[in-house]
C-alpha cells in the first residue's frame, strides 16, 4: 500500500476550518468540495494516459489524453457524496458508481446496503471517496469489493485518517503497489467510540445534518 499525505498550505488551511465546530454546514460543504479538488490533483498523478496527434492553430503536435477504459469514481454513501463534485471537477470524463456502506456502531463492522457498480471492473482505475478513514473496516470492504471485480488499481481519497485505520488497510493490502491512500492529514488516534481525534466529528452529519 502506498500512502500520500498532501503537504500544502491551502490543504492545511481548509482542513483547519473544517475541523472548527463553529463552521456551518454550508461552509463545510463548500470547503470539502475545494479540498477534494486539491486532493484529486495528487490522487490522479498516475492516471493512465495515451498519446494523441492534434492540430493546433499553428502546427501538428502530440498531446496527452486519458486512456480507455475511463476511470471510475466511487463515493461511499452517504458522506462520500459530498466529495463527488470536487473529484469529478478534475476528472469530468470519469464514470461514477456508488457503494452504500455503513459502520455497525456496536461491532464496528462495515455493512453494505447498496451497490451501483459494473460487475466487471477488469483493467479499471478506481477512486474511492470516503471522508474519514477511522477503523479501516469500511475502506477494506470497499477495496476488496473492487479488487474482486478486477479493478486494476484503487486509490482511496480521504480527508482524514487515523493510524489505527491505516494499519488495518495496510495489513489487508500488504505490499500491493496498486492500492494507494491519499489524505489531507493523519491524526493522532481513535477515541473509545472509534472517532478520529482531533478529527472533525461525523462528516456525514456535518455535510447533511443529523438524520
Amino acid at each position: 500500500m502506498r500512502l500520500h499525505v498532501a503537504d500544502h498550505p491551502l490543504v492545511a488551511h481548509k482542513l483547519t476550518v473544517l475541523r472548527d465546530a463553529a463552521t456551518p454546514s454550508a461552509t463545510f460543504r463548500l470547503l470539502v468540495d475545494e479540498l477534494v479538488t486539491l486532493l484529486a490533483y495528487e490522487a490522479t498523478r498516475d492516471v493512465r494516459t495515451r498519446e494523441v496527434e492534434i492540430t493546433t492553430p499553428v502546427a501538428v503536435t502530440t498531446g496527452t489524453k486519458l486512456a480507455q477504459p475511463r476511470p471510475l469514481v466511487v463515493p461511499i454513501l452517504r458522506a462520500g457524496l459530498g466529495m463527488l463534485d470536487g473529484m469529478t471537477r478534475l476528472l469530468p470524463s470519469a464514470e461514477v458508481g456508488f457503494l452504500g456502506m455503513q459502520r455497525d456502531e456496536e461491532t464496528l463492522e462495515a455493512i453494505t446496503y447498496a451497490n451501483r457498480l459494473p460487475e466487471d471492473l477488469s483493467g479499471r482505475q478506481c477512486f474511492l471517496l470516503d471522508p474519514m478513514l477511522a477503523t479501516g473496516g469500511t475502506l477494506v470492504a470497499a477495496i476488496d469489493y473492487l479488487l474482486q471485480r478486477g479493478a486494476h488499481d484503487v486509490t482511496a481519497v480521504c480527508l482524514l485518517a487515523a493510524p489505527e485505520g491505516l494499519r488495518v488497510v495496510e495489513e489487508f493490502v500488504g505490499d500491493r503497489a496498486d492500492v494507494q491512500v491519499v489524505v489531507a492529514a493523519v491524526d493522532e488516534r481513535l477515541d473509545e467510540r472509534a472517532y478520529i481525534v482531533p478529527g472533525l466529528g461525523d462528516a456525514g452529519d456535518r455535510l447533511y445534518g443529523v438524520v
